[in-house]
Order: C-alpha cells, then structure tokens, then sequence
C-alpha cells in the first residue's frame, strides 16, 4: 500500500460550518491523513473500502472504528442534520451514560432479552453493569423523577451517544458494527392519540432527514422486535449489499420481510377422496418423495407431483428467556408444517416467537420423542394434544379442504390425500415462511423484493416501559394515568456508510454537498513558487468568504497526479485545480459528481465556487 502524503501530523480539524465557528483552511501538508492506492483486505462493500483508503476511518478492532479528522468532519455534518430537524419539532437534547446499572433493564426484562448482543459487565464490587444498547429505561426513570403531572406533557427528549451491541458477525465497517453512534429521543404523552401525534411528528423529520442526507430510501413497516410496542416503521437506504430484506407492491405497500403477514388462504371445497398411506421407502426428503410418488404413486388427474404437493413438518427448538425456574432458558419444541416447495425463514419465525430464541432440533431432541419417524414426520402426532404433545402450527397458505402428501409416522411411509380440516388439524397458523417474488401481500397484489440498510426506525411503545418502571402522571381530573411514550432511532454513524456505498464512482467518494467534509478542495497542481503563491491566495480568500476549504499544498516529491488522485479518492463535491493555466489567468473548476471541468478566470473563480457552494 502506498502512502501519499508527505508529512503525518496530528492536528484538530477545522469545524464546520454547522458548528458555528469561523473555518479555517486545512492544509494537506499538516492534515493526519494517510490514503491507500489498495483495498483493505477486511472490507467487502465499495462504499467501507473507500472509507478506508481515503483516510476517514480506521478499523480498531472487529466492528469498532477509529474517526480521524476527515471522517469526523463528515459525522459532525450527519449529526447536525439529524440534530436541526430534531429541534425543529421541539425535542430538547440531554446525554446520558454510555455505562448503565442493571436493574432499570432487569425492571423491564431486556437484561435478558437482549441474550447475548448485551455488553455486560461487573465493578469492582461485584455490581452488575452493562454498555448501553438503547436507553429506554434511562429516559423513563429520568422523566419519572421529575415530572408528575399532565401539565408537564407532552414533552420529547433526544440524545446523539455511543451505543453498544455485541455483534456477533459486525462486518461492512460502520454499517454494522459494535460500538456506534445513534440518535434515539423518546416522546411523553398523556393519551394514545398524543402519541400518535409524536410519532406522525417524528415521521415528517425523518423523512426531511434523509432526504437531506442524500441516498435513496424507503419506509416500510416492521417489527417491533425487542423493542415492544405496537406500530412500527422502518426507513431502510434502498441498497443490494444491504442485509434487510423487504418488499413492496404497486398499490404502495411496503415492509420489512419479518413483518409482512400473508392473508390465510380461503378455505376450498374437498375433493380429495379418503386420506391412504402408501409405501415410500428410501423418501425421506421433498425431492426424493416426489419422485417416488411420480414413478409409483400417479395422480388420477394425469398431472405430475411436484413439492408444492407435499406437506413439510419443520421441527425447532425455542429457548426461552432464562428465569429463576429455568436458569438457561426453558426449551420448548415446536413444529411448523409447510408446503414442500418452501422453507422456514429463520428471521421471520424468530420475530414471531421473540424473545425467545430458535435452535435446530437435534438428535437429542429426537430421541427423547421417539413418536417423531425422521424424514417422515406427519400432522398425526403434532399438536398440543396428540402423542407428542409438541405444538402444532401451519402456513396460512394450508387452505382448510387442502389436500396434501405428507408423512404417515412411520419409517417409509407417506399419507395421500390427508384434508386440512378433515382428516388434521393444527393448533394455530405462523407467519415464518419465505416470500417470494411475486407472492401476493396484504393488497392481493404481487410483492417485489428488494435489499436495504436500515437507517432509522420509529416505535410507539405505548405503555410498556411506563408501565414497568411506574411512570405516572395525575391527569386533568387529579386521577394517576400511565404515560404513552415513542421511541425513535437514526444511526449516525451508519448514515455516513450508507452515504458513501450511495455516492462513489471508480475513482473514489463523490459526497453530497451538505455533508462533505470541505466545500472545495484546492490543488497546487505544479511546482512554481507562484502557482503556491495563488493557490494559497484563492483558498485564504474562498475560506474568508465562509467556505470549508481543504487546499493541498503539499510540494516536494507529491507529484500533481498523486494530488489529482487524492481529489478524486476524498471526494470533496467542488475540485479547483491552480496548475498550467495560471500562466494564463484561468483555473480549472471540477464537480466531483458530475465530472464537468471548466476554466475560469482567476479574477472570477471565488464568486463561482461560492456560487456553486450556496447554489
């Protein structure tokens, strides 16, 4: 890996603008800043390799991240926005600790819910701590301890702080990663229909938000998850690499993949003649079972089996939260019967069991339930009440008057034509199986899928967390109601990753003006005494026209096509090149995003930049 700078220096970096100070240029001679010519062998996404090559981030250690001035610049413009339009809905910013005790989170039982993303840890006199993975807790009994009564509501409190999850697979640099930053606030009502206020509020900022931060997004609805509450959405940065699936339709539907609900199936009339078992020896998978029942079993219609034919019973091991009880967790079997040409979707199926964790059922588990024929497992010993007495749940696709190949419990043996609703039935339906392409969501039209990031996530919580740690207010009538309360999140440091695998090209990062980290860079692009002379000259008076301006002054052996390299890997949006035109009275203006080059003349150039700067 090359390093192109000439002098490594530490410095503090010029503020910017959203700060309030006075800038001031920032020379490349002094700027702690090293750039790659090579990717980092640990990044996969383009956007975190360029983070890194272009010297705003370095890995400290798995999933945590050293800003350096660069970087830093660009994280201070993220927070400004989120911060500016926090305060435009009237939210008021405090900071709490990052280091919290353990019985707020024991109070509502996340101590155990988070398992094991939760950092915990113990002082030296043995109290239990943990690193703060969201502060629900903190801002209730913050609020309980000073207001009490509805006079004092509505009332919405944010804070921009370090956050902390341990990660078990942190990957992409800062998108995932398990020390970050995030802005959570939390809004106070007396009512429901006061907190439905907050939350259309918080809405409409962050749609200004990220609409201000630059890159494509959409909102979706989701899953409360360990969360809690009741409604709940998503604004996910529309991106292939992203790790969150979700889908949408063209009557403007849209959800993350674990929350969507497929609508059952209508019932369809039985025309399947009575339920026989048959001999399948050797079937104990879809494929196999289909092509036996092709090759020894034909359909009187004349038509082929296919897996859509068959009815797969998909058995798991739920762990539930530890108690006193069951010190690591209370294990419960469960089985879901599925259509053979599916799967269960392990995320979808965890959000609907949580907090309880899923696990495969293993050989273990087999034995100790010898009714389960392996490989040929079938609805007559599911269910809460038959032979095993594990619970029984189908796919809403398993329309009642179905007719289905399934297993008859028995080594080698299948059962054709079993009727849902005639010859079985289960204890309940589940929402845990994969989505399609083209499967028909909540409107009855064809869903799309597609990839994101998610990047912010509102929750009305209702009273879950009022309830637990007992804040309450007297109300108008002087009677103690529980407050309503809204949680709301963006990922700040998530939102420059996202920012820059949205905004690059092949040459480097292309930033959105408004959280560059300069306004214009300047490039010495020669080795006359004169061009430095003017070069210096114009960065000193575009930086006493209030611009950020970052001005590569760098001499010696920094050759003009390392600093035009450099340019074009930092990406900051306006590029003024001082080289061979000076003889000339003109110099080279460059928009990053849009590769247009034009001369202009010295004389003209800081009204243009400004110009192009303020728009």
């Amino acid at each position: 890996m090359t390093a192109t700078s000439a002098t490594v220096v530490l410095v503090t970096p010029s503020p910017s603008r959203t700060s309030g100070a006075t800038p001031v240029v920032m020379r490349m001679s002094s700027l702690f800043l090293r750039t790659l010519r090579e990717d980092p062998a640990d990044a996969e996404l383009p956007g975190h390799k360029l983070l890194v090559r272009a010297g705003y981030v370095r890995r400290a250690a798995p999933g945590v991240y050293t800003w350096l001035p660069l970087g830093l610049r660009v994280l201070r413009k993220v927070e400004g926005i989120v911060r500016e339009e926090m305060e435009a809905i009237g939210a008021q910013e405090l900071s709490f600790p990052a280091l919290l005790p353990k019985e707020p989170y024991e109070a509502t039982n996340r101590w155990t819910e988070y398992g094991p993303n939760l950092f915990r840890l113990v002082d030296r006199k043995g109290a239990d701590m943990l690193l703060g993975p969201t502060h629900e807790e903190m801002f209730t009994l913050t609020v309980k301890d000073m207001y009490t009564s509805y006079k004092d509501l509505p009332l919405t409190l944010f804070q921009i702080q370090t956050k902390y999850r341990d990660e078990a697979r942190p990957r992409a640099g800062v998108l995932r990663g398990r020390e970050f930053i995030m802005k959570d606030s939390y809004s106070f009502d007396v009512d429901a229909s006061g907190l439905q206020k907050a939350y259309d509020a918080h809405r409409a900022a962050y749609v200004k938000i990220f609409d201000r931060l630059g890159f494509e997004y959409v909102v979706v609805q989701a899953d409360s998850g360990a969360m809690g509450g009741s409604a709940s959405e998503e604004f996910l940065a529309v991106n292939d690499g992203g790790e969150d699936t979700f889908v949408r339709d063209e009557a403007g539907y849209a959800a993350n993949v674990e929350a969507v609900e497929i609508p059952p199936a209508a019932a369809v009339p039985v025309t399947a003649g009575p339920a026989h078992v048959e001999d399948t020896p050797g079937t104990p998978t879809i494929e196999t079972l289909v092509a036996a029942l092709n090759a020894d079993h034909a359909r009187a219609d004349g038509h082929e089996w296919t897996a859509a034919d068959t009815l797969k019973n998909v058995l798991v091991m739920l762990v539930h939260p530890a108690d006193e009880e069951h010190p690591e967790g209370r294990r419960e079997p469960l089985a879901i019967g599925v259509p053979g040409d599916r799967e269960v979707d392990l995320a979808r199926l965890e959000v609907t069991v949580a907090p309880a964790a899923v696990e495969a059922f293993a050989e273990a588990d087999f034995a100790a339930h010898p009714a389960l024929a392996k490989g040929y497992i079938g609805p007559g010993v599911l269910g809460e009440e038959k032979a095993t007495g594990i619970r029984y749940l189908l796919d809403p696709s398993v329309a009642e008057g179905s007719a289905w190949v399934t297993g008859a419990d028995e080594h080698g043996r299948h059962v054709i034509d079993l009727v849902h609703g005639r010859d079985f039935t289960a204890d309940g339906t589940v929402q845990a199986v994969e989505i399609r392409e083209g499967d028909l969501g909540p409107n009855g039209t064809p869903l799309t899928l597609a990839r994101g990031i998610e990047m912010g996530h509102i929750f009305q919580l209702g009273t879950k967390y009022a309830e637990a740690l007992g804040l309450k207010v007297l109300d108008e009538n002087g009677s103690l109601v529980t407050v309503h309360m809204g949680s709301y999140g963006v990922g700040v440091t998530r939102a420059v990753g996202v920012i820059a695998e949205d905004n690059h090209d092949e040459l480097g990062l292309v930033w959105p003006r408004e959280v560059a980290p300069f306004d214009v860079h300047v490039v010495a692009a020669g080795k006359g005494e004169d061009l430095f002379v003017a070069a210096g000259q114009l960065a000193a008076d575009l930086e006493a026209q209030g611009l950020d301006v970052l001005y590569d002054d760098r001499a010696g052996k920094v050759s003009p096509g390392v600093k035009f390299k450099d340019a074009e890997l930092v990406g900051v949006p306006t590029i003024l090149v001082v080289g061979k035109g000076l003889a000339d009275g003109v110099v080279e203006l460059k928009d990053r995003r849009s590769g247009e080059r034009r001369d202009v003349p010295v004389g003209e150039v800081v009204a243009a930049v400004v110009a192009e700067v303020r728009g």
